[in-house]
């Protein structure tokens, strides 16, 4: 059986009870930060092995290269990364997870849809959502998402924060802000309510290589039994920004206001192109239905469709 030590952090494994109750009493939802999270040496390997921006899937929607980059077969990009594989598939591993967060009988997922290694550089963010609540092809139920951050340099300023929501549509600002700094873990619960995305990156002169580099990875559990017992199926949800506070009648706009408000028309533009690529390959499969396809095919066409979108999402 996979051990937890040498992976984790023994102070981690030390204070899983402190822990446990951290994440049960966290707010705006259900989450813990944990602080070296992996053995040292292991998060060094991590980002030793960390894949180029251009091996991963980094073009946006109708082909253009975007600002961010995902690598979803992570066993290929070297041996610390088929370790990490090999613990977060691992009874020990998921029974610590479940424990931590009183969520028992996790599962991992072996396409590691939407997951895998997020790579974003100077100008993206992620817009306010809450997660596709079920997998694709399996049907699992979507209970945690957990994400370890590989950023050595990084400052607060430099946007790129974790946001956690209560109400992103009533709220002037997140309930909780987490930095992204190295070996840095965050686990939270997915719900109808953990909305949750990242500040915009704006990194100063000097510093524009660098990028904001972290490995996602979701678990499920199995469907429930008995109707009504899980949620109604639905995709990731997002939801626009809201103007600063400060912008109101009689405001003079500064630089930094136009910039702002530009990031903003810009967010809107890429939500509205997800929705038309959404909406092209919804009547693609509708057609293809028509024509008679056999089940099998249409099965396997949704399941490519499925891994395709999901690679495109944020965490």
């Amino acid at each position: 059986m996979q051990s937890l030590t040498g992976v984790l952090a023994d102070s981690v494994l030390a204070q899983r009870t402190a822990l446990s109750q951290q994440f049960a009493a966290a707010q705006p939802f259900r989450h813990v930060v944990i602080d070296g999270f992996l053995e040292a040496g292991f998060a060094d390997q991590l980002l030793a092995q960390f894949p180029a921006f251009e091996r991963g899937n980094y073009l946006a929607e109708h082909g253009r290269p975007g600002e961010k980059s995902t690598f979803e077969r992570v066993r290929a990009l070297g041996p610390a990364y088929a370790r990490l594989d090999d613990l977060v598939r691992s009874k020990a591993f998921l029974d610590f997870l479940g424990q931590l967060t009183g969520l028992p009988g996790l599962l991992y997922d072996p396409w590691y849809l939407g997951g895998g290694t997020h790579d974003n550089r100077q100008g993206a963010s992620l817009d306010p959502h809450i997660d596709f609540n079920f997998h694709p092809i399996e049907r699992w139920h979507r209970r945690l998402n957990l994400i370890v951050y590989l950023n050595p340099e990084w400052r607060p300023e430099w946007g790129g924060a974790l946001n956690l929501y209560r109400d992103p549509t009533q709220d002037d600002g997140p309930g909780q802000s987490v930095t992204p700094l190295f070996n840095r873990c965050v686990v939270f619960e997915t719900t109808e309510h953990s909305w949750h995305g990242f500040d915009r990156i704006t990194l100063p002169a000097g510093h524009e290589a660098l990028s904001r580099r972290s490995i996602a990875l979701y678990f499920y559990t199995p469907p429930a039994v008995g109707a009504g017992a899980e949620p109604e199926a639905h995709s990731t949800v997002y939801v626009g920004r809201r103007l600063p506070a400060h912008l109101r009648a009689g405001h003079l706009l500064t630089e930094a206001d136009m910039a702002d408000l530009q990031a903003l028309v810009e967010d809107k533009d890429g939500r509205i192109a997800i929705q038309y690529d959404e909406i092209a390959r919804l009547m693609t499969l509708a057609r293809a239905h028509e024509r008679g396809l056999a089940g099998s095919v249409l099965y396997l066409a949704r399941k490519a469709m499925a891994s395709l979108r999901l690679r495109r999402q944020g965490s």
